[in-house]
């Protein structure tokens, strides 16, 4: 019962009832239960107080005052009535003034407002209802959490009705009895076979019994249920070409597969048929035992053979030196034994399809255990004698030809300095852990290189299967595009000359841009001509002498003069030389001095067949004087082609 209800019921007792603000004078009632007099309080179902005792209370909040004889009035809004007998109390809002003065001299005080104690109880009440909902709540839902989650993953209820998968009864079975059940009839080992081997196909049935179990057990279940072994296609096409991919071989066409320095020729075998699974008609046969629910079906593989599409002695007639270059070399001995030497490193390497070759893997650190010898090259722009110096024109030619093939070049870097045995733009730099040179065989056969240095000429070719369609050929074409102005000067101390005097020992070099372009034509036609790469050189810094010690030494006799004929057989020719390079097409240049600074700038454009200039050179690199001739077509009196032909297999 709340706080208005027992109101509403207290005011109306057994022997009174309250109206116009008062009440009789016997006394009032207080509630079921109990009666107070003015001695005291008995006990009884509808009783009322005298009017001596404590003040009652109907729950509208009455205030109350006491009068001289010590009993206390009550004030709901009036006075007292006159003829009210003394001692009686009324209902008022406020304190009469009579009831001030007496208190037995003690000041009035006011009793609390019991109507805001009312509603601060309500909302008490009220709060703590709310609480306590909240709590059973929040106790329902874990609950009925814990009872979903038990439902989910302990669905071990045993099935009341009756049930039957494909003829098999599961009443009074747990899920994990009637699975049991079903697998039992239903056991899965199916393998498929092939020549005495055999490969294990993935249960594809387990998902579907699981799916059926959950429909029986986690709804209101029917009587009868099939398993179903539809919808399998793409699970069934995965396992045949898992088992396809087991025993396919590829077919092996006739290739060159080594190199018989005996007699310098490369050797052709490889010729080999190949395995295919028919991976249709298994997944046919596999699908075919789902459906007819033969779970444990042994399933033979059937397979054909594959020829190869080039055999041994078609492979002896397509292979043709596809791609070769030339260059000049100079009379320095010692530099062209370095050449001579990567070339026989080079000379009958073969490239695998799809390989990737590297100039420095495969020629191999140069040293002098292996013959190397010092010959004049770059180091951090200073021109230096090191072992191994000239080889960058073997992998420069190896550049050359490998891009007239159709190859794929993936790693290219341009010298520091203009290079005399080539076009500028035409380089590949090389240098024993620093730079080098990488092609990809991207063609489907092997392919072979053939290197060879005589007579001051380093030829490189290609031996391998065409490539490029037939009269399709691709070159480079570099052009100049800018000069650059010379570096800073740079001085020599020299006190044979007066104080103040200085004299000019070089003039140094102009730096210069190239434009490089992939040229692509069908016979005489260009088919294409876009910008394969820029390249930029920088030139040699001047070189003057002075004096600024202040003392003069008198040269004596010719010693200056030896010096500098000293100076002339150490340092490569293009160093004593001034005038510019002139371009004369892929693969001729003029003799020109090299700079001693290094590249400013190398930008790629990214070709079709992935040439690329990678930047400049870092470490040490070639410094290579001389003219360089035209590139020598297949064939032709450098090279014969018949000096690639193969002798036999």
């Amino acid at each position: 019962m709340n706080i208005d209800d027992r109101y509403n019921n207290h005011r109306v007792s057994g022997d009174r009832s309250y109206s116009s603000g008062s009440r009789p004078a016997g006394g009032r009632t207080t509630g079921p239960g109990t009666s107070r007099s003015s001695l005291g309080r008995t006990a009884g179902s509808g009783t009322g107080r005298s009017a001596g005792g404590p003040s009652a209370r109907s729950g509208t909040g009455r205030t109350t005052a006491r009068s001289s004889a010590g009993t206390r009035q009550t004030h709901g809004g009036s006075s007292r009535p006159p003829g009210r007998p003394p001692g009686a109390r009324q209902t008022q809002s406020h304190y009469s003034s009579g009831s001030h003065g007496s208190r037995r001299g003690r000041r009035r005080k006011h009793s609390p407002d019991y109507r805001i104690i009312a509603v601060a109880g309500v909302v008490l009440i009220l709060a703590i209802a709310a609480v306590v909902y909240g709590m059973q709540h929040s106790k329902k839902t874990d609950a009925d959490a814990k009872t979903t989650e038990a439902v989910t993953t302990e669905p071990e209820t045993e099935l009341e009705k009756t049930v039957t998968v494909d003829g098999i009864e599961i009443t009074g079975m747990s899920r994990d009895e009637a699975r049991a059940e079903i697998l039992k009839k239903y056991p899965w080992n199916m393998e498929v076979a092939y020549e005495g081997d055999t490969y294990q196909v993935a249960n594809l049935m387990e998902e579907k019994v699981n799916l059926l179990l959950d429909e029986i057990y986690r709804g209101t279940p029917r009587e009868s249920y099939t398993l179903d072994t539809s919808g399998l296609d793409e699970a069934v096409k995965a396992q045949a070409a898992a088992a396809a991919a087991k025993w396919d071989k590829a077919a092996k066409n006739g290739s060159i597969s080594k190199y018989e320095p005996s007699n310098d020729t490369f050797v052709f075998e490889g010729e080999s048929t190949g395995i295919s699974i028919d991976q249709e008609k298994l997944a046919q046969d596999i699908a075919a035992a789902l459906k007819a629910k033969k779970f444990d079906a042994a399933i033979t593989a059937s397979a054909s053979q594959v020829q190869p599409e080039i055999s041994v002695a078609s492979a002896k007639e397509k292979y043709k030196t596809i791609g070769t270059y030339t260059t000049k070399t100079t009379a320095n001995k010692k530099r062209n034994t370095n050449v001579r030497l990567a070339c026989e490193a080079l000379n009958g390497t073969i490239v695998q399809p799809g390989q990737e070759i590297s100039f420095n893997d495969t020629v191999g650190e140069r040293t002098e255990a292996k013959g190397y010898q010092g010959a004049a090259a770059y180091n951090n722009g200073e021109v230096v004698q090191e072992i191994g110096g000239g080889v960058c024109q073997v992998s420069t030619t190896l550049y050359n030809a490998v891009l007239r093939a159709g190859l794929k070049i993936s790693v290219r870097r341009s010298h520091t300095f203009e290079p005399s045995y080539v076009t500028p733009g035409q380089d590949a730099t090389v240098s024993w852990g620093g730079p080098d040179f990488k092609f990809i065989n991207n063609s489907n056969t092997a392919i072979g290189i053939r290197a060879r240095y005589a007579d001051q000429t380093c030829t490189v070719s290609v031996y391998g299967i065409p490539i490029l369609e037939d009269g399709v050929t691709y070159s480079l074409d570099s052009t100049k595009v800018a000069d650059l102005d010379p570096p800073a000067p740079t001085y020599e101390e020299d006190q044979t000359l007066q104080p103040g005097e200085e004299v000019q020992k070089s003039a140094g070099t102009r730096g210069s841009r190239w434009e490089t372009r992939l040229v692509i034509k069908r016979g005489d036609e260009v088919i294409s001509k876009e910008v394969d790469h820029t390249t930029t050189y920088k030139g040699h810094a001047p070189v003057v002498k002075r004096n600024t010690s202040g003392v003069v030494i008198p040269a004596e006799g010719s010693t200056e003069s030896t010096a500098e004929t000293s100076a002339v057989e150490t340092q490569p020719e293009e160093t004593q030389a001034s005038q510019e390079p002139v371009p004369q097409g892929p693969g001729h240049t003029t003799a020109q001095p090299e700079p001693a600074e290094p590249i400013v700038e190398t930008t790629t454009a990214g070709p079709s067949n992935g040439v690329m200039d990678n930047g400049p050179g870092t470490g040490s690199e070639d410094v290579v004087p001389g003219p360089v001739q035209e590139p020598v077509a297949p064939g032709g009196p450098d090279m014969p082609g018949e000096m690639l032909a193969p002798v036999g297999p």
